[in-house]
């Protein structure tokens, strides 16, 4: 299977199509040695220092992932490739619905590098996650603005341990609060309360519905990657054993070569055409369908 360097030399020999060549062969080895549906979900932000949002997850890709689902024999199940930052609650929490919806939960989650934030939540609620040692996902603490909601919530406790404490430091604090819109601290609250019932209830309606235990541990598991206390930086990176050592049920690339390399080729396309491109997002499949987000 070829590597980034090798890809890379294949595309500036041959120009033309090569990259949509090699992602749609390996997308379709995938399907073939596993006998089922395959959708690669990838965003292009490691390649856009700007920070574009056409790279979050949004409501807009429910129509990518349309796109890609029609036409697939449902009882294939879906191997489900991701590649993303994370982004809105709502449209992962509604993409996770829909994805339900078409395969139950014979749904399985692919991390060939990283899936963060949102895409950590729809990770857990697969069966399980394919992770190789360069794989990462992430903390699942909402944002507003790109400020951690559970941030919020310890700084207001910790204005009222300080007022109370030190009565002195009232005005201080006063001027921070002060700076919240209204209902910002009650949002803040509701959004951390709702990503971590999410993932609670898809672990223990899928990963986890297997265990004796199964409710008791998705909660664990959702209210430790959902405090930000736990993790204090939201890019931060959550490896696979530390996924597993935590409960999450975790499977090695590592452990069946021809599917690693596979894998891993088909990422390495992903990334070069998102270097070589003006597409911020790509949502493929095993069928040979693509939708395609480009941004001059």
């Amino acid at each position: 299977m070829p590597s980034w360097d090798e890809i890379i030399g294949t595309v500036d020999r041959h120009p033309n199509g090569v990259l949509d060549n090699i992602r749609g062969e390996y997308i379709r080895k995938m399907a073939e040695k596993r006998g089922r549906n395959v959708i690669c979900y990838y965003s292009g932000w490691l390649q856009d220092p700007q920070g574009s949002p056409y790279c979050s997850l949004s409501d807009s890709d429910m129509e990518g992932f349309m796109t890609n689902v029609h036409g697939f024999d449902r009882d294939k199940g879906l191997d489900l490739i991701l590649h993303t930052p994370g982004g809105d609650l709502a449209a992962a929490e509604n993409l996770v619905n829909y994805l339900r919806a078409c395969f139950g939960t014979n749904i399985i989650a692919f991390v060939p590098h990283l899936s963060m934030s949102a895409g950590t939540m729809i990770a857990c609620s697969c069966k399980e996650i394919y992770m190789g040692r360069q794989s990462a996902i992430g903390p699942t603490d909402p944002q507003f603005g790109g400020v951690a909601a559970g941030g919020v919530i310890e700084e207001f406790n910790q204005a009222v341990r300080e007022t109370t404490d030190n009565p002195g430091s009232t005005a201080m604090w006063a001027q921070i609060i002060g700076k919240y819109p209204p209902t910002y601290l009650g949002d803040c609250q509701k959004a951390v309360e709702a990503s971590q019932k999410m993932v609670a209830e898809w672990l223990r309606t899928n990963m986890l519905s297997t265990c004796a235990d199964g409710e008791s541990k998705s909660r664990s598991i959702a209210e430790w990657l959902g405090t930000h206390a736990n993790s204090a930086m939201h890019n931060r990176h959550i490896t696979a054993d530390v996924a597993e050592k935590r409960g999450l049920v975790i499977r090695r690339l590592e452990e069946d070569s021809e599917l690693q390399d596979i894998v891993l080729t088909i990422h390495h396309a992903y990334m070069a055409t998102f270097e070589r491109s003006g597409a911020k997002k790509m949502i493929e499949n095993s069928n040979g369908k693509s939708w395609i987000r480009i941004v001059s």
